[in-house]
């Protein structure tokens, strides 16, 4: 596949021992900083590494940021629709349920308070919808809505990215940095939310993993939350600790040690690791029961699944839900091609083509947190081996984007970037994510903005590209015509 290229934001050209310099600066910048995590290889809970970022920001066209910006309102308000549509998460999961059995665990849940009637009608969306650009045209690659990452860390990226231009002597480039901070706009997210709970003794409580690496994000969350409103007091607990520690009071309340939490913000719980033993699967349930506010709630879990992105990517799926026509023509431009692999012709003949060319294509299951997907030559491997299974109807496939290459360099916590006396910069690929908040009921949406941007770079021969997993590394674009 012939690759286009962009213009990094500047050609850096400085001797090795000032490289090296400019280097461990930024390191020192980024630790002290707090663009880091706790290591996985020599875990220690007081230690931290820098977490990978770019050297530089990367350069990305402004007509396409811009673009993307401008109709997260759009999408924060489809996916409210579609995570009300009962009929819509029903017909679209169908399939999913009977061959994964993760989702259909999640399904459950949902039947259950579906039937029961909602404690609490309100939700909370804390969404990211992550994009690439592809033959000029920027495409969406999925959308978050739950865990969605980084808001914290990505807000300081941007503030490094314009000392280190500043430091090199770039200071007039900085205007083309576009102004970022997606943790302000979250935490506020959870504040309002917090506050139409309207207990004021009332805590938020995130539920995070049982042993956190990602420690600095989650963390500017709750500084964030504090900074804002000081009276807003937060606590967390995995599942593990909730099997023990959370119960109903008398009206539903959730009742963690003695607290009563207005609001659950999920960091963990979209992953199968999350839910060990059956215990913890009776404490999603228990919380989804409660009168506290959650963020996602199980119907907006399910709105993200890959299935039902696919399900909105059928010609009048979006006109079930949005009646203005412009509007479903300013998402239908950004979706991407995606295909369901049910059992019927069109599935068929789609899997044929996947065979014959699979580097058009991306295979995906039902899975959150990066890692999942199958690329190359694998894909037909993988089709092959479940055409005639039911299994294949827990995947979908997509159409694969090839976004343009630039130079960068990915400063990591281990690996010395110097390499024969020189500064290696690699060819790298960029991820643009957007950053909103919905709140409402079936009823209506009473909130809902968008709150900022990631950019997230890895080296153009790598398939997926997790941070946290120290593959893809945090970036910031740099808008360029």
């Amino acid at each position: 596949m012939e690759m286009s290229h962009l213009q990094p934001c500047i050609q850096l050209q400085i001797p090795k021992e000032e490289l090296e310099r400019v280097v461990d600066k930024a390191k020192d910048w980024a630790l002290i900083h707090g663009i880091s995590m706790r290591s996985k290889e020599s875990f220690n809970r007081n230690q931290v590494q820098v977490l990978p970022f770019t050297l530089l920001p990367s350069s990305f066209p402004r007509k396409n940021f811009e673009k993307v910006k401008s109709i997260q309102v759009l999408l924060n308000e489809l996916i409210h629709k579609v995570a009300h549509d009962n009929d819509f998460l029903t017909k679209s999961l169908k399939s999913t349920i009977e061959a994964d059995s993760f989702t259909a665990r999640l399904f459950s849940i949902y039947e259950t308070v579906y039937r029961e009637g909602y404690t609490q009608t309100l939700s909370l969306g804390l969404l990211r919808s992550d994009y690439m650009l592809h033959e000029n045209q920027i495409k969406q690659v999925e959308l978050n809505t739950i865990a969605s990452s980084f808001g914290g860390i990505v807000t300081v990226t941007s503030k490094y990215h314009k000392y280190i231009l500043s430091d090199l002597g770039h200071a007039d480039k900085i205007k083309n940095i576009p102004e970022n901070n997606p943790i302000n706009g979250l935490s506020k997210g959870l504040i309002q939310a917090w506050k139409l709970y309207n207990n004021k003794k009332a805590v938020i409580l995130f539920v995070v993993e049982n042993i956190t690496y990602n420690i600095c994000d989650q963390r500017f969350h709750e500084f964030e939350i504090h900074n804002i409103n000081p009276d807003v007091k937060v606590i967390r607990r995995s599942l593990r600790d909730l099997v023990s520690e959370a119960k109903l009071g008398p009206n539903k309340e959730l009742i963690v040690g003695g607290l009563e939490a207005s609001v659950v913000y999920f960091r963990s719980g979209y992953e199968v690791e999350a839910y060990p033993t059956e215990r913890e699967w009776e404490v999603r349930l228990l919380i989804e029961r409660s009168r506290a506010i959650k963020c996602p709630s199980i119907h907006y879990h399910l709105a993200g699944t890959k299935k039902v992105q696919q399900s909105l990517a059928y010609p009048n799926a979006l006109s079930i839900f949005l009646k203005d026509n412009k509007a479903i023509k300013q998402l239908q431009e950004v979706f991407a091609g995606l295909y369901s692999l049910e059992f019927n012709d069109e599935a068929e003949t789609v899997i044929d083509k996947a065979i014959l060319e699979p580097n058009k294509y991306v295979l995906k299951p039902q899975r959150e947190g990066g890692g999942n997907n199958v690329y190359n030559e694998d894909i037909k491997l993988h089709l092959e081996s479940m055409r005639n299974s039911e299994k294949r109807t827990a995947w979908i496939l997509m159409d694969r984007f090839y976004p343009p290459v630039q130079k960068n360099y990915i400063v990591r916590a281990h690996k010395e970037p110097f390499e024969n006396n020189h500064l290696h910069f690699s060819d790298v690929v960029s991820e643009l994510g957007i950053y909103g908040v919905v709140i409402g009921d079936h009823a209506s949406i009473i909130y809902n903005e968008e709150v900022g941007h990631i950019l997230r770079t890895k080296s153009s021969n790598e398939n997926e590209g997790g941070i946290a997993a120290g593959i893809g590394a945090i970036d910031t674009p740099y808008l360029i015509s």
